[in-house]
């Protein structure tokens, strides 16, 4: 998952000329586009940019691995939570628009799992979910919820990025 701090595909930031991901926009906002030449013309003429999308590859691998351990370890509570936390580091505001449907997806969940989880965090006062809409309550408490499926990743991109 990345918003407005990242790039995709990730290869382009290493001079790959393929990708075999398909990007989504989860919740409405903007991206820009830039053709792949325009992108390693760019690479080879700003070391600066060549070293600030390698930064992010990095923290984004990290984010990667991450997810597996998480999805190998926790409870759809806690990867739900995990996951709520690092979509409301990517928006601006409380209030994230999402279905169940997309979150399942993302979770690689069965829909009734999703509206479960859910309603063990609402149950903790840490969201309120309405129909297409999430707005996190208590991120503090959520955070708390979430132990340590959540934060590495985080603070690797603080430490290679800064803030997100």
């Amino acid at each position: 998952m990345f918003g407005r701090e990242g790039f995709s595909p990730t290869s382009a930031g290493v001079g790959g000329t393929i990708s075999v991901h398909e990007v989504l926009m989860q919740v409405e906002g903007y991206g820009y586009r830039m053709t792949l030449d325009a992108a390693l013309q760019a690479i080879s003429q700003n070391p600066a940019f060549a070293n600030l999308l390698a930064r992010f590859i990095q923290a984004f691998a990290s984010q990667i691995s991450f997810t597996a351990l998480s999805n190998a370890n926790y409870q759809i509570d806690v990867r739900l939570a995990r996951w709520l936390l690092m979509s409301h580091d990517r928006v601006d505001g409380d209030e994230i628009a999402l279905t169940h449907d997309f979150i399942s997806l993302m979770l690689s969940v069965r829909r009734p799992s999703v509206t479960t989880a859910l309603h063990v965090l609402e149950g903790e006062r840490f969201i309120r979910s309405e129909r297409g809409r999430i707005l996190i309550r208590d991120r503090r408490g959520m955070e708390e919820f979430a132990g340590n499926a959540y934060g590495k990743p985080e603070e690797e991109y603080r430490r290679l990025i800064g803030e997100l």
